[in-house]
């Protein structure tokens, strides 16, 4: 961290952050030698932090916040977190939609970013549990002449289920449309991913919706930004070995990319000039 000095202020907080929660926390004269930024600089960056919920401010340092395993932030608080990361991990995973193929989102903020990126994929047939999903496809439908769906439109099918505060929808009925249907890939956003506790959530609906969405899918692509690795929800919903690919950010440390790497078939780290996307599969 020693030749930070040009580095944008997101790239900047996520070092921070990753240092306040490798070390269990940091003080700004710390940060500032390490950075090479001024002690202001710092302080603005903890600010924006705290305000994010991911920190919380000491005197003269910060501290990670401990959530409760059944924590579960609303939609738009997750929308302003990693803004940039997403759209990384949603650009990279895109391409590996094929054309004419049958896929899967789960909800999340990051498969919301995933589905602006896939309306360009032609002829996919689309099942997701997330009404923000549903909506981006919906939106994108009129733009044929005439008014009517434009060719290659993707076909959406929206399960049914009880709403949770991220706008997915979970429960026996959204779990009974999922058991019956194949997809060749899912694309699946997480709460967290750890070694020890795999993928989890913290709503034990979402929690069974999801476990039929991996029995159901041939392939599983996680896409989850560099903060959800070693966060722990209260259900765990699969193991790492049922994942083929990680699709992260380069916010990743190099410590967590190797022990992915020794557990999972793919990691594929987004962003800047380590952007190593997987081709698209014919």
């Amino acid at each position: 961290m020693s030749d930070n000095q040009n580095l944008l202020a997101e790239q900047r907080r996520a070092l921070i952050l990753d240092e306040v929660r490798r070390r269990g926390g940091v003080r700004v004269n710390e940060l500032t030698r390490k950075l090479n930024v001024s002690d202001m600089t710092v302080r603005r960056d903890l600010d924006a932090l705290a305000r994010q919920g991911v920190i919380e401010k000491v005197h003269g340092g910060a501290v990670p916040v401990v959530e409760a395993s059944t924590h579960e932030p609303g939609f738009e608080a997750k929308s302003a977190l990693e803004p940039t990361a997403k759209e990384d991990i949603a650009r990279a995973a895109a391409a590996m939609a094929v054309p004419g193929s049958a896929i899967a989102l789960s909800g999340g903020t990051t498969t919301y970013a995933l589905a602006h990126q896939l309306l360009d994929v032609p002829d996919l047939t689309v099942v997701t549990n997330s009404m923000r999903v549903a909506d981006v496809f919906h939106a994108a439908r009129p733009a044929g002449a005439g008014g009517g769906q434009r060719p290659g439109a993707a076909m959406v099918v929206l399960t049914g289920g009880v709403r949770t505060p991220s706008d997915s929808l979970v429960g026996p009925v959204a779990d009974q449309a999922i058991r019956s249907l194949h997809f060749d890939v899912l694309f699946l956003g997480v709460h967290g991913i750890s070694v020890e506790a795999g993928l989890s959530t913290p709503n034990l609906g979402e929690a069974e919706t999801n476990r039929r969405f991996v029995e159901s899918a041939r392939r599983v692509v996680v896409v989850a930004d560099h903060t959800k690795w070693g966060t722990v929800g209260l259900s765990s919903f699969a193991t790492l070995e049922q994942v083929d690919t990680l699709v992260t950010d380069s916010g990743l440390s190099a410590e967590a990319r190797e022990e992915i790497a020794e557990r999972l078939p793919g990691l594929v780290v987004a962003g800047g000039s380590e952007d190593r996307s997987a081709p698209r599969e014919g």
